[in-house]
């Protein structure tokens, strides 16, 4: 994962014999003609931190639902911890979810809305008031243990619902888009603090976001949707650096697409001549694709380098274009260069000068590069 890069460091979605802890076999979800959720097939192991990443509307939230019993699957089978949930009540499963409203009672304390669901299982009172501390302690609030709802601020409603979600001890924990309603800062703490207390409790968590850098942040492994179904699963790095699809490249991140026809393909390079780059594109990593078809070309902003005199290496790919708009985000400045075929290309440079030595600026005619293992042929 990215934060601390420690959990799960075996990787058992690598191993063929690791048992999945979720196992969500062809599972579809209908609604009237709609079909939210279609033909997904998911494992996820025990420990992880797993995030479905996508748009609204790709049917992340529905599967999620489903996996807590909420909604019924029109078809497929679902297993937690070898288990066919098909007959199994939400309140009968080992899962618990935190709701993206809080969904906390306004009338109850914060340490009574955390022992909520304890008291309604008939656990000893003795019991509830050591584990609502312990899990008040965990998220560092028991000292507002005896406040209402009302008189929280966001990031701590917040991590009163994470206490309620997780004083049942589940095997497995649902999140839905659970740091929405917080502000940037506060959004980038909370992502760490949230890895760390998963990493703590040693439990499977499962987190629906939108957000992509929560996704990469916070994730062992993140799943892209796109209309209800699965376009690619993988690490963050991965699915960020070798994406399978033109959706998930431009899906995931910023990426510069060039479009064009193969011209030779073999010996672990394929060339492509690209109208709109205005020449040839080399690539050394990707999928395969024969001579003759039309593919893309993808390249990260990061990869891309602007050649001091425009002298460029014959070894790289490279292209000319003028300085079209600057965006100054503080650590980098991203630049938006126009070729002559009218292609927009982004590339990013780290503000190692103060701006005003920046040496590059609007209305420019600059030379960029990149190295053919930079790109990634992309199959149409």
């Amino acid at each position: 994962m990215a934060v601390g890069s420690g959990g799960l460091q075996d990787k058992p979605w690598t191993d063929p014999k690791a048992e999945p802890f979720v196992r969500v076999q062809g599972v579809s979800k209908h609604f009237g003609d709609v079909a939210a959720v279609n033909g997904v097939d998911l494992n996820i192991y025990r420990g992880e931190f797993f995030a479905l990443l996508g748009a609204s509307g790709c049917g992340k939230t529905t599967l999620l639902r489903m996996l807590a019993g909420f909604e019924t699957p029109s078809a497929g089978k679902i297993f937690i911890d070898g288990v066919d949930m098909a007959d199994i009540p939400p309140y009968r499963r080992p899962v618990n979810m935190m709701f993206q409203s809080y969904a906390l009672f306004p009338h109850m304390t914060v340490g009574q809305n955390v022992a909520f669901g304890l008291q309604q299982e008939g656990v000893a009172k003795a019991e509830i008031a050591d584990r609502v501390a312990e899990m008040l302690d965990l998220v560092q609030i028991k000292a507002l243990a005896t406040r209402k709802p009302d008189q929280l601020s966001g990031g701590q409603r917040q991590r009163v619902a994470l206490a309620r979600a997780l004083v049942k001890r589940p095997k497995l924990v649902l999140l839905d888009e659970p740091l929405g309603a917080l502000d940037r800062k506060l959004r980038e703490q909370t992502q760490f603090e949230l890895v760390n207390i998963q990493e703590k409790l040693g439990a499977t968590f499962v987190i629906v976001t939108h957000d992509q850098e929560e996704a990469m942040t916070m994730a062992t492994r993140v799943c892209v949707m796109n209309a209800g179904m699965v376009e690619q699963v993988g690490a963050p790095a991965e699915v960020y650096e070798y994406p399978n699809s033109r959706f998930v490249a431009d899906f995931i991140g910023t990426a510069n697409l060039f479009e064009g026809v193969v011209t030779e393909a073999g010996a672990g390079e394929t060339r492509i001549v690209s109208p709109e780059l205005g020449g040839d594109i080399v690539v050394g990593t990707g999928g395969t694709a024969a001579v003759g078809a039309t593919v893309s070309v993808m390249v990260r902003p990061e990869k891309i380098q602007v050649v001091p005199g425009g002298n460029a290496d014959p070894a790289y790919n490279s292209a000319e274009g003028i300085v079209r708009d600057i965006a100054y985000l503080g650590d980098v400045s991203v630049y938006h260069v126009e070729l002559a075929s009218g292609k927009r290309v982004q590339f990013t440079r780290a503000n190692l000068l103060h701006t005003a030595d920046t040496p590059i600026s609007w209305d420019d005619t600059v030379r960029f590069q990149w190295h053919p293992a930079n790109g990634i042929l992309l199959v149409i």
